[in-house]
């Protein structure tokens, strides 16, 4: 019998980047480069350009919810182009969390498990955030995005919203923080493209939040 020699094939690392989150870099294709800057990547254009209710391959559900300890969720007071209130608990809520490669700074994102209308997208860029330590009077950034339709809402930078305090609760995976937040925004965040804004008084949230080391696969 001949010998043959096959190649070995390596699996790949899963990448542990959460899935709204691995998504972030396809916004500036759709908005451009300098919006997304303005944004800090905090969009997700195939999520808003995707019929209400439809899931992305990399976007399954999580079966306990936003955080596997029950206590995730999202409240926050809309007022102009959307006019609404939200209260959105842990099982009904899907969040996403990381932080922000090269700078102390953090991103998490929290939508519903199933449609509704309007079905939202909340992306906040937290600015000055360490792994483990506690923060007060931060800036905010602000991205809402309405899936299933071209509308997108944001603030554009730190400077419109702060957070009034930030604590972190250690997860069971290492690095992985709760993350809770309450914040207030002094100016609305503005249509990326045409006209309107959304006020969002007051914000509160818990999400889980990935501190990515150097060395992590993106």
């Amino acid at each position: 019998m001949i010998p043959v020699n096959l190649p070995v094939v390596r699996a790949k690392k899963p990448s542990r980047r959460p899935a709204p989150l691995r998504l972030f870099g396809h916004l500036a294709a759709a908005v451009g480069t300098a919006t997304v800057c303005g944004m800090v990547g905090a969009a997700v254009p195939a999520l808003a350009a995707a019929a209400p209710g439809a899931a992305t391959p990399e976007s399954a559900p999580a079966t306990t919810g936003c955080l596997a300890t029950g206590d995730g969720f999202l409240r926050a007071h809309l007022a102009g182009a959307l006019n609404l209130d939200v209260d959105w608990p842990n099982g009904d809520t899907i969040c996403e969390g990381e932080s922000r490669p090269g700078d102390a700074g953090v991103r998490l994102s929290f939508r519903r498990k199933h449609a509704s209308r309007p079905d939202l997208l909340f992306v906040f860029g937290l600015s000055g955030v360490r792994e483990g330590a506690p923060l007060r009077a931060a800036g905010a950034n602000l991205t809402i995005i309405v899936q299933g339709t071209s509308a997108i809402y944001s603030t554009r930078s730190d400077t419109r919203c702060t957070v009034d305090s930030l604590r972190q609760q250690r997860l069971a995976v290492p690095h992985d923080y709760r993350v809770e937040v309450r914040g207030f925004c002094t100016q609305p965040a503005h249509a990326v493209r045409g006209d309107g804004d959304v006020f969002v008084s007051r914000f509160d949230f818990a999400g889980r939040v990935h501190y990515i080391l150097p060395g992590d696969d993106p």
